[in-house]
C-alpha cells in the first residue's frame, strides 16, 4: 500500500476529530514530502513540503509553538523523516531533483545542515573544520548529513562537495555557518521558482502576491539570471 492510498487514514488517526477539518489542507504537503514517484526523484522542494506540513500542524495548534516541542520536532520527528527519505532514495534509486551537482550544498537536502549548525552554534569545542575528519559521530544533524554524503559519494570531499568543503575551510565559527545557511536556503530553495512551483498553496498557507519586494528580494519573479545568491562564504576573497 502506498502513501497515496493510506494518506487519509494516516492523517485521520493523527488529527483525531478535533482537528479533522484541517485534513484536506494537510494532505497535499504530506503527499509531496517523500519525493516524486512519477519522476522518481527527491529534492529540497520535497523536504520543504514536510517542513510546511509540520508548520501547518503548528498553525492549527495541533503542535504547540513552544521551545521544547519545537526541539522535539527537529531532533526526533525530522531526524526520523530524514532517515526514512535516505532509505527511500536507496531502495528506489531516486534521482536528485534540481541538483546543482558539485556546486550545490547537497544533492537531496538542506534543512539538516541548518538545524545541525544550530545545534553546534553555541559551543566552541567542535570546530567547523572538524567535518573534514570522518568518520563523524552521529551527535548532530550536520554531522549526520555529512556522513550520509560519504555513504553515497566517493572520491575527495573537496571535489564532490565543494560548497561544504568551502564552509569547512573558510568559515570561522558555527554561528556564521548557521546564518549563512539561512540566507542560502532563502535564495537557493525558497527563492527558486523551479523548486517551490510544486508546493500546494492555499487554505492554511496562502501565497501573498502583495509582499513588499524591498523585504523579500529573493522572491522577485523577474530577478536577473546573474543575480548573486551565493552564501557569504562562497564569495571570492
Amino acid at each position: 500500500m502506498t502513501i497515496f492510498q493510506c494518506s487519509d487514514e494516516l492523517i485521520s488517526k493523527l488529527l483525531g476529530e478535533k482537528f479533522a477539518s484541517a485534513s484536506p489542507y494537510l494532505k497535499p504537503y504530506l503527499l509531496t514530502s517523500f519525493g516524486s514517484f512519477l519522476r522518481m526523484d527527491y529534492g529540497t522542494g520535497h523536504e520543504s513540503s514536510f517542513a510546511i506540513f509540520l508548520l501547518c500542524l503548528t498553525l492549527i495548534r495541533f503542535l504547540k509553538p513552544e521551545p521544547d516541542e519545537e526541539r522535539h520536532l527537529v531532533l526526533s520527528v525530522f531526524v526520523r523523516y530524514l532517515q526514512l527519505c535516505w532509505k527511500l532514495q536507496d531502495v528506489y534509486n531516486l534521482e536528485p531533483a534540481g541538483s546543482h551537482g558539485v556546486w550545490g550544498l547537497d544533492d537531496y537536502a538542506f534543512l539538516g545542515y541548518i538545524f545541525g549548525s544550530g545545534q553546534l552554534r553555541d559551543q566552541t569545542d567542535i570546530t567547523v573544520a572538524s567535518v573534514l575528519n570522518p568518520p563523524l559521530p552521529q551527535s548532530n544533524l550536520y554531522f549526520m548529513s555529512i556522513m550520509r554524503i560519504h555513504q553515497v559519494k566517493h572520491g575527495p570531499f573537496y571535489e564532490h562537495s565543494s560548497q561544504l568543503h568551502s564552509i569547512a575551510v573558510g568559515v570561522p565559527n558555527w554561528g556564521k555557518v548557521h546564518n549563512g545557511l539561512f540566507k542560502m536556503y532563502e535564495a537557493e530553495v525558497l527563492g527558486k521558482r523551479v523548486v517551490v512551483q510544486h508546493l500546494p498553496l492555499g487554505g492554511l498557507m496562502e501565497w501573498d502576491t502583495h509582499v513588499d519586494q524591498r523585504y523579500a528580494p529573493s522572491m522577485l519573479r523577474d530577478a536577473p539570471a546573474t543575480a548573486d545568491t551565493r552564501a557569504p562564504w562562497a564569495h571570492p576573497r
